[in-house]
Formats: structure tokens, C-alpha cells, sequence
């Protein structure tokens, strides 16, 4: 396998947001635009740079091994996990799989909420055609809607947002993009669930921020985390 020469400058920035790296795993910070996985546009996937990264760095002139064990959409950044053996990519999805890695995303919302901490729970359905998620309404029901859970807490504002945490307690199709919007906050930029105007990125102010989980060969817990992005200025916590 041959991969391709990066230029220095991505070289460098590759490295600079690696947040955690050891024989199995490799921890990144993706960016907004980025995608984790191949798709129909033929842009070049995360995980073919890291490949490719990897190869230059460690002078392999070998097939790099590079697992998906999770996805973020395009327009979110953050923190995203890939495998570097096949025993830790089977752990893994294993892991997702049940819910044994425990996942924290930062928002950034248009509306300020009207409780400080709340469990939300419904039901969601996915709209294949417009890419779309929807919570079914009282009283209604569908064959294929399937139950999303998750907790926020209102922990800050910047002059014009609001900024919450979010703890996704299950994985559904934009999952946090769809409940937030139900209750009246929808994400900064992401005209798909309600925001009235884009970001200049063209991305949505949803971030992977932190992550909890055992390692899948060490059996140690990690908590890794990720730098919010440089555009997210003027947050003040509620501390």
C-alpha cells in the first residue's frame, strides 16, 4: 500500500490534534468539514489522513490499520476514536455497542433553556429522503422510531448563545441536533433543526468534547478531552 506524501503544514497539523495515542488506539480532534468516513463525495476521509499520517511518521511501508469504532457527523467537531489493531476496533464497537463509552458534547444554542439540568426522552424517526431526524409527537407512534435519551445542563453563555452539556445516553441519527431544537434551542448554524442563520465554517455548533471509557486492551479508564474550537469566543461559565 502506498499512501501519500502530506505536506508539511498538514503533516503538522495532524500532529497537533492528536489527544491521546498509544499501540491501539489513536484519539483526535476532528474538525468542522472533516468526515470520519468515506462517503459519495469522494473527499478524503479522516481516517485515510491519520493512515497516511501514520505511514510518513513511523516510515511504514506497510497497509496502516485504521478501525472505525464511531462516527461524527461532518458538521461537528471533536473528539473521535480510531483503532489501531483490529482486537481493539472489535472491543470497541463492542463498547459503543452497549453503551459502556460515556459521551459529553458542548452546544452552542440559539434559545436559553428553560430548565438548568433536564432528561429528555422520545421517541425519534429518521427521514431517509431529507437526511432529517423527527420526535414523535404524543399520542403517535411508528414502527420505525426508536428511543433516544439524553441529559443537558445549561453551563454558560457567550453574548448572543447559550452553552450546554450534553450527555448522550443513547446514539440516534442527530440525536442532540433533533432534541434540543424540539425544546426551542436549536444549535448555532444548523439551519436543518431551526437556527436562523449559518456559521461561517458552514459547520454546526455541536463539539465532542469529552470522553469516559475503559481501555479495550488495558482495561484502565481514560477520560480524554477536547479544546473547544478557536471560533467559540467570549464563553462565560456559570461557575
Amino acid at each position: 500500500m502506498i499512501y501519500r506524501i502530506l505536506p508539511r503544514e498538514e503533516f503538522e497539523d495532524l500532529s497537533s490534534r492528536i489527544l491521546y495515542e498509544d499501540n491501539h488506539l489513536l484519539v483526535v480532534n476532528k474538525k468542522v468539514g472533516e468526515i470520519v468516513q468515506g462517503d459519495k463525495t469522494g473527499d478524503e476521509p479522516l481516517s485515510e489522513k491519520y493512515k497516511a499520517f501514520i505511514a510518513q511518521r513511523d516510515a511504514k511501508p506497510g497497509q496502516v490499520f485504521m478501525g472505525l469504532p464511531h462516527r461524527l457527523d461532518r458538521p461537528v467537531s471533536g473528539i473521535t476514536i480510531l483503532a489501531k489493531t483490529s482486537k481493539a476496533l472489535e472491543r470497541l464497537n463492542s463498547m459503543f455497542r452497549d453503551g459502556d463509552v460515556h459521551k459529553y458534547y458542548w452546544a452552542l444554542v440559539c434559545q436559553e433553556p428553560s430548565q438548568k439540568k433536564e432528561h429528555l426522552k422520545g421517541m425519534l424517526w429518521r427521514n431517509e429522503k431529507q437526511n432529517k431526524s423527527y420526535i414523535c409527537r404524543p399520542g403517535t407512534s411508528r414502527k420505525d422510531a426508536k428511543h433516544a435519551e439524553l441529559i443537558y445542563e445549561y453551563i454558560g453563555k457567550t453574548e448572543r448563545y447559550f452553552l450546554v452539556e450534553v450527555e448522550l445516553l443513547t446514539g440516534r441519527h442527530h440525536q442532540i441536533r433533533c432534541q434540543l431544537s424540539n425544546m426551542g434551542c436549536p444549535i448555532k448554524g444548523d439551519l436543518k433543526y431551526g437556527a436562523p442563520r449559518s456559521n461561517p465554517d458552514g459547520g454546526i455548533s455541536l463539539h465532542a468534547r469529552r470522553i469516559t471509557f475503559i481501555h479495550p486492551v488495558r482495561k484502565e479508564e481514560m477520560t480524554v478531552e477536547a479544546p473547544i474550537p478557536a471560533s467559540w469566543k467570549g464563553i462565560k461559565t456559570n461557575d
